[in-house]
């Protein structure tokens, strides 16, 4: 077994113990019997002292100019090339992702550093003609202030990174709280943006439980943006929370997307993306493949093959270059989707394939479900409209286009989207129907690039896109600048034209 890494909270450029002397543990979900690492159960006072450094920090950051700004985060993302590999490997232990996606991870957060980098000669804003003469008219981004940035275990680097380096480009301080699973990759990861040499107060890192650090950060006074990443109801509280407290928030959260295959599609192509969109990251990926829309003339055949393919994945620990499948985060969620099964055997539907814990051999010491395959869904089912997080996909079957439409916009999610045909009328029919902030022509639900704006409509998301310049929205203010040199009082909105 490997010594457990100490982590600690990062603020004001130190790295410091909480002020309770709780520690929590975090478990390799490959086996369960290491421990990854210790982290500090952090209460309201240690977010006090976080947000107080990143008040403090934000008075003369904001004053550096963007484009030096910039610099900082291109030096993170040649610290995330030098760490990768080291990373990708924490990662693995520690939240159980094989190392190739976790190394993707990592790779997404290196692309993020780079692009974020070209934003800072950037930041864009407007200018446009004056109604009146001798009077000239702008926009700029100004930062919005100290953000509170709580994220999700399944890309413990990538998206932490999608909201770090945008907000700090933009001139914005930040607190970091990650997920109580995976404190050791935040942990590494804000190493490297200490390494990076951001003034003190600028970045900072609070571990601990999100009832008590996370519900700290959401309520306090100085946090003037929070953007959380993580399930629906949740995301419910924070929206509530800062609604009533005059935050702005950012949330990005559940899904339940859908492929569909038409029975005039690229078979083997639509199993290459359905078996890689529903078991990808075991199938613990917001945008992950949950139901799959198959057209009746294919149905059968499709399912036979998916089916053999899935008969062919191999479970084990991320670690083991041999594995397609890694292990649930943690006991709990691994109850949960063992759940789901007993609900989807209740209501009807067949199980093809999977549908139980895999205790074989050295998966007992793990949290291991599965794969599995759902057949006779319909459309109403909970498995077919809940979020299991898991390696499950559901099997509904359709008779028409149309019908595939409206069975996949059937959902109070709106995250990621798929549809295999060849036919480019029902490809542009479905990217202008289909209820999504991300729908794919011909490719699986997962992937995204860091370039293009990432989100959903309904319970996915409040509106805002992280990713791509949209984020820029997200964690900048507009400010609207006039300048009269006409030498006169010049009255807008009041009739001149007499």
């Amino acid at each position: 077994m490997i010594t457990p890494l100490t982590c600690r909270n990062y603020i004001a450029a130190e790295w410091v113990n909480a002020a309770c002397v709780d520690t929590l543990e975090s478990r390799n979900p490959a086996d369960s019997r290491e421990v990854v690492a210790t982290f500090p159960r952090s209460a309201a006072v240690d977010v006090d002292n976080a947000v107080a450094a990143a008040r403090k920090g934000y008075r003369s950051w904001r004053l550096v100019p963007a484009p030096a700004r910039a610099e900082y985060i291109h030096k993170v993302g040649e610290l995330l090339q030098k760490y990768k590999e080291e990373l990708a490997q924490i990662m693995s232990r520690e939240m159980g992702k094989p190392l190739t996606e976790a190394r993707g991870d990592v790779q997404e957060g290196i692309d993020c550093a780079f692009y974020n980098a070209g934003e800072g000669r950037r930041l864009f804003g407007q200018t446009t003609p004056s109604e009146m003469p001798n009077k000239f008219a702008m926009t700029v981004r100004t930062p919005v202030g100290v953000c509170a940035l709580i994220t999700p275990w399944n890309f413990p680097v990538a998206i932490p990174c999608w909201k770090m380096m945008p907000a700090l480009v933009c001139g914005n301080t930040v607190i970091l709280k990650p997920a109580e699973d995976t404190p050791a990759c935040a942990t590494k990861l804000i190493e490297i943006f200490a390494e990076a040499g951001f003034p003190e107060g600028v970045v900072n890192l609070v571990h601990g439980v999100g009832q008590e650090a996370g519900k700290a950060l959401v309520e306090h006074p100085d946090v003037d943006l929070v953007s959380f990443t993580g399930s629906s109801e949740t995301g419910a509280f924070v929206a509530s929370t800062c609604g009533r407290t005059h935050k702005r928030v950012c949330l990005e959260m559940g899904g339940k997307n859908a492929q569909i295959v038409m029975e005039d599609a690229d078979l083997e192509l639509a199993l290459e993306g359905a078996v890689w969109g529903a078991f990808g990251t075991t199938g613990q990926r917001c945008t992950a493949t949950s139901r799959l829309i198959l057209h009746r003339d294919i149905k059968e055949k499709f399912t036979a093959m998916l089916k053999e393919r899935t008969s062919k994945l191999r479970l084990g620990a991320g670690i083991d270059p041999n594995t397609d499948i890694g292990p649930i985060i943690n006991e709990t969620q691994l109850q949960r989707v063992r759940k789901y099964l007993d609900i989807a055997r209740e209501e009807g539907a067949k199980v093809l394939i999977g549908g139980e814990i895999a205790t074989e051999g050295e998966l007992q010491h793990g949290y291991f479900f599965q794969p599995t395959i759902l057949d006779q869904v319909t459309p109403k089912m909970r498995v077919a409209c809940e979020e299991i997080f898991g390696p499950v996909v559901a099997v509904i079957e359709v008779s028409s286009f149309e019908e595939a439409i409206a069975i996949l916009n059937n959902t109070p999610y709106g995250l990621s989207s798929s549809i295999y045909t060849r036919d480019v009328n029902r490809a542009f029919a479905a990217m202008r129907d289909i209820e999504a902030g991300i729908t794919y022509i011909n490719g699986p639900t997962i992937g995204a690039e860091v370039h293009l704006p990432f989100g959903g409509v309904k319970q996915t998301g409040n509106g805002h896109r992280e990713a791509g310049s949209a984020v820029l929205d997200v964690f900048t203010e507009w400010k609207t600048v006039y300048v009269d040199f006409s030498g006169s009082l010049q009255r807008a909105q009041i009739d001149n034209r007499s």
